[in-house]
């Protein structure tokens, strides 16, 4: 019956139109309403039989097709067609190309219906599902360390945005203490005192803050590059699986039924999508499998790295160890901006 539509649907004629003259069509506009037309009378066939899986998912992929494939002007009147032999030629590519988005429309309506077919089996019980408990486990293990380094790196984002206002409430003390030492000399000393110890401190909370900025960084590229990378190929992954065992529910289910000539040529393309689908499963499982061993080896690297760097830097900073400090950039290859208390005076520009 599908055979006598689709010969029916690529040999019929564009009427022309409604004052008897053939309209002038460019190329993309024929394209445009031969598939159109294919697409509607396949369409008004099917919705009128009833559905079998395939044939569901041929008609729901036809019906989310119509608004992308249907030209402008089709709702709105018939058809015109040109009468040289280019518009032949143009008709015959246009139909080629129309059955060529008719089988990837179909196609990937019948992928979609097993899909959520199979989802909505799993998710009320009805279905099985492949599981590997042990890989499931480690991207479980991996999602949730995800949302902890998160957390960590939230926290360390918002510590460094009050220390770097600490570190200028510091240094604006420090330039009012320096003013006020010059125009108070009966506290010229006192305030000469406070101004410095601001200062050091400023430039101290300055090494602080290019060693935390680092740490921030660091934490940062690890989640939202090495683990996102990681977590794109699992969710290629259990999208795999979802598909693999989709059609493994479809073979067995025709693996049940009557075994006449028609059944038997179903079977055998099942079996054939079935096995593409375990092959990129497998595929996919070993990929995942790859990368979750190697995001652990990073990850133990890195944060072992900046571990060492955030303790080793705030314990220098509040022991007030300001030689410490700066070896542990230095041991990290930490090179910080030069600061503003380190720009020439105005009297030294001149």
């Amino acid at each position: 019956m599908s055979e006598g539509i689709m010969s029916k649907a690529a040999t019929m004629e564009i009427p022309i139109s409604s004052n008897g003259v053939s309209a002038t069509l460019n190329e993309d506009e024929s394209l445009e309403q031969e598939a159109w037309q294919f697409m509607v009378v396949g369409y008004s066939v099917l919705s009128e039989v009833c559905l079998s899986s395939e044939q569901f998912g041929f008609n729901f992929g036809i019906m989310l097709a119509l608004e992308g494939i249907m030209p402008s002007g089709a709702r709105d009147g018939p058809l015109s067609q040109s009468g040289s032999g280019s518009a032949l030629t143009s008709e015959e590519l246009s139909r080629g190309l129309a059955v060529e988005k008719f089988d990837l429309v179909k196609k990937w309506g019948i992928n979609t219906y097993k899909c959520t077919k199979q989802l909505i089996s799993e998710r009320f019980g009805r279905g099985s599902r492949t599981v590997d408990l042990e890989l499931e486990t480690q991207i479980e293990l991996l999602r949730d360390t995800k949302r902890k380094y998160e957390g960590v790196l939230q926290l360390a984002r918002s510590m460094t945005a009050h220390f770097y206002n600490l570190v200028q409430t510091q240094r604006a003390l420090g330039d009012a203490f320096s003013d006020l030492s010059q125009k108070s000399p009966e506290l010229q000393e006192e305030f000469g005192y406070n101004a410095e110890t601001q200062k050091l401190l400023c430039k101290n909370g300055e090494t602080l803050l290019g060693a935390v900025n680092f740490f921030v960084s660091s934490i940062n590229t690890l989640i939202n590059k090495t683990m996102e990378d990681t977590l794109m190929t699992v969710k290629q992954y259990e999208t795999a699986r979802l598909e693999y065992d989709a059609y493994r529910a479809d073979l067995e289910e025709l693996s049940l039924g009557p075994r006449d000539a028609v059944t038997l040529c179903r079977i055998e393309i099942a079996q054939q999508n079935f096995q593409t689908h375990r092959t990129k499963y497998e595929k996919l499982r070993g990929d995942v499998t790859i990368k979750l061993r190697f995001l652990q080896e990073n990850k133990v690297k890195v944060m072992h790295k900046q571990l060492l760097l955030f303790h080793n830097a705030i314990s220098s900073y509040f022991a007030g160890n300001q030689q410490h400090l700066e070896a542990s950039l230095q041991q990290f290859h930490i090179k910080l901006s030069s600061a503003a208390s380190d720009k020439p005076s105005w009297l030294e520009e001149q």
